[in-house]
């Protein structure tokens, strides 16, 4: 995934944002500001809290997950980000823009220009052709037919939809009618996409490979997206970010890995729980900072270097990078053995194994628990970035 711009100023900020659901809205919310919980509003007043003092910020170029159990409000919160729904209190910035204070014509230009959703369903339109229906928001923005059509062929074949363009969605399967509404959306070259449990109605292996295809996508367009969805290994795999909800309240945001590894709560806690942690965590997650290095040239002087250290094993680098793991115990045998002290440190005396920090858990696991010492963590530029430990691999997957 694409690393959000977190140096800029947030292209969306939500600020104390409430939502009641009910005839009088505003004679109840003062309810819900004094900490009547959801349930308690309902039973005096007969008015649903949707949304409770949410406060977030969306970050541009992110995938910005917002999940939770049905009913806790993650598509109503979705829906307010254009104003399909239209907030009890609170504010919404846009890219600076006061959503709340665009008139009707001005709402529309927005929805238009800024955002695209793409939809559970996905909201073909049944009599349009594949093609047509990918170049729709383009046609509400009176783009000439024949540049519209051209763009359109290029996002359906970036899709993996090329020679579908005059077939019609009844023709086509759920993961390819998913395809046409992504192509949608991204055709009208909106630079937010909200997608609204887009790959719930899909079966488990299209929905991987919708999943995929967002990824890889994202790693070449750097949208911000906001992708609702209540599948927790779906939003760990997908988010850069992730907004957790509970009743209409913001319980927890953090990257995945925040969220798994520091839960704010009991209730994230048990959410939590039951994930595959091997799948969803990567080295770089769980590694510590390497200890033991080594910038030594010869045996002798390398063995000094260890022994002054207590250190049964260490990690040699030099202007090159790392050069591989060294046990004491091999330059103990090499000294004893001849009179080796000015040698240099060949790679005999090296162990090359490592593994990256983008590595998930479950790929270096047999070799983690096949060796008695640290696997040292090395980058693609040849850089001793960390270590992982057969301790430190049991502490994050055990379960307590």
């Amino acid at each position: 995934m694409s690393a959000p711009d977190t140096q800029s100023e947030p292209l969306i900020k939500v600020e104390q944002l409430f939502k009641i659901f009910g005839s009088k809205p505003q004679n109840v919310i003062s309810l819900v500001k004094e900490g009547k919980s959801k349930e308690e509003v309902l039973a005096e007043t007969g008015h649903t809290v949707g949304l409770s003092n949410i406060n977030l910020e969306v970050q541009r170029g992110e995938i910005f997950v917002i999940m939770g159990l049905s009913g806790c409000g993650k598509s109503t919160l979705l829906r307010h980000f254009n104003r399909i729904i239209e907030p009890t209190d609170g504010k919404i910035l846009v890219d600076g823009i006061d959503v709340m204070e665009l008139n009707p014509q001005q709402l529309r230009d927005f929805r238009r220009q800024k955002m695209a959703m793409v939809f559970q369903h996905f909201g073909l339109l049944p009599h349009y052709s594949v093609i047509d229906n990918v170049a729709f928001g383009l046609k509400t923005k009176g783009v000439k037919k024949a540049e519209r059509l051209e763009k359109a062929k290029q996002w359906l074949a970036d899709v993996g939809l090329a020679g579908y363009e005059d077939q019609y969605p009844a023709q086509l399967s759920g993961g390819q009618q998913q395809r046409v509404g992504l192509a949608r959306a991204l055709c009208t070259d909106a630079e937010i996409l909200l997608m609204d449990e887009a790959f719930s109605a899909l079966d488990p292996l299209i929905r991987s490979e919708m999943q995929d295809q967002l990824i890889q996508l994202q790693e070449k367009l750097k949208k911000t997206i906001i992708f609702i969805t209540h599948d927790l290994d779906e939003s760990l795999r997908l988010g850069d970010r992730i907004a957790i909800l509970r009743d209409g309240e913001l319980v927890q945001v953090g990257t995945p890995q925040k969220i798994l590894l520091e839960p704010a709560n009991d209730y994230i806690e048990a959410f939590v729980r039951d994930v595959n942690r091997a799948r969803a965590l990567t080295v770089e997650n769980v590694m510590k900072p390497p200890v033991r290095r080594l910038t030594a040239e010869t045996i002798g002087e390398a063995y000094k270097q260890m022994k002054a250290s207590t250190s049964d094993y260490a990690y040699l680098e030099n202007d090159e990078g790392f050069q591989g793991s060294i046990l004491q115990a091999t330059l103990k045998k090499a000294l004893e053995q001849a009179p080796c002290e000015h040698a240099p440190i060949t790679e005999d005396f090296l162990q090359q194994e490592c593994c990256s920090p983008g590595a998930l858990l479950e790929e270096v696991i047999p070799n983690t628990l096949d060796n008695e010492y640290p696997l040292p963590v090395v980058n693609e530029k040849g850089e001793l970035k960390g270590e992982l430990s057969r301790q430190q691999l049991a502490e994050v997957l055990v379960q307590s």
